[in-house]
């Protein structure tokens, strides 16, 4: 099952799209979740300002009528349900994920701000799910700027390529697995990235620059993908290692990929975060969906066709 989360947005309806595709590919079926605050669905018919609550429930049927229509317009043989549940977005998509293959949000919903590039959802709940958690962009813009969703056309076609990041941490070894697996389910090929800078990882505060031996990285980078190769032998993999910051290189390197893939937690991170600094980076400047695999992560054994 894939959970995606819907609230009225552009973005939101764009998560349902890819979420649909996803599941076609999976065989797999789709559960949408709008969420609403607990009170308006307790609230009782004869309290005062009891319209306010039927009209938060009737907008909140709206919501996934217009989700659940976006879905059957992908034309694809997916078992699709929706549910409106009671509570904050994050806690509600989070718990709902439970038992899912994967998370699908919109990178902005209706209540962000303007100037924010993620918004709070998508952000609260990637790095904290129990399974990977794919953020969709909105479409372009309309004319007017307005929130309004855009009509949805035809899928974009597919470039045929799945880029993942590499950073030779234990817990990457996950986001690798996920990777090979998408690109198997896609018939793409995989482009695997690793960067280094000039600085030591861990070392933001030494003033002395260390300079990796390239070599060195690239051999870090062949072993990552060592017995994954064997796993999946239909995936055609590029292995590409440049000097520079993580963040723009994947960022360049995935620019027209189908699907960037991450890991949640990085080599150089602090360990009392939750999401690593290049996970977070790249939510916010990546051009399209990035999916953000936790440490640990067990890849289900996925059909393909």
């Amino acid at each position: 099952m894939i959970v995606v989360g819907v609230d009225g947005s552009r973005a939101g309806l764009e998560a349902v799209g890819w979420a649909v595709r996803e599941a076609a590919l999976r065989r797999a079926g789709v559960r949408m979740v709008h969420a609403v605050p607990k009170w308006s669905m307790e609230m009782s018919e004869t309290v005062p300002y009891a319209e306010v609550g039927r009209w938060m429930r009737e907008c909140a049927a709206g919501v996934l009528a217009e989700a659940v229509e976006r879905a059957a317009r992908e034309g694809l043989d997916v078992a699709v349900e929706s549910e409106c549940l009671p509570g904050d977005p994050r806690p509600v998509l989070i718990e709902s994920a439970g038992d899912a293959e994967l998370l699908v949000v919109g990178n902005h919903g209706l209540g962000g701000f303007r100037g924010l590039l993620v918004g709070s959802v998508a952000l609260g709940i990637t790095g904290r799910a129990p399974c990977p958690v794919v953020m969709v962009s909105g479409a372009p813009a309309v004319a007017d700027d307005t929130d309004e969703a855009a009509p949805a056309g035809p899928a974009a076609l597919p470039h045929g390529e799945v880029v993942v990041g590499v950073d030779g941490s234990d817990g990457g070894s996950a986001a690798i697995g996920f990777a090979f697996a998408e690109a198997a389910l896609r018939g793409a090929e995989l482009r695997a990235v690793h960067a280094w800078n000039h600085l030591a990882p861990g070392a933001g505060f030494d003033p002395i620059p260390v300079i990796p031996e390239e070599g060195a990285e690239r051999r870090l980078l062949a072993q990552a993908l060592a017995g994954w190769r064997e796993r999946y032998p239909s995936v055609k993999v590029t292995e590409q290692a440049d000097r520079g910051h993580p963040v723009d290189v994947l960022r360049n390197a995935s620019a027209h990929a189908d699907l960037l893939v991450v890991g949640s937690r990085g080599r150089g991170g602090m360990t009392g975060l939750i999401l690593g600094s290049v996970s977070h980076a790249v939510l916010h400047h990546a051009s399209g969906p990035v999916a953000v695999v936790p440490d640990g992560w067990q890849q289900p054994v996925l059909s393909q066709a």
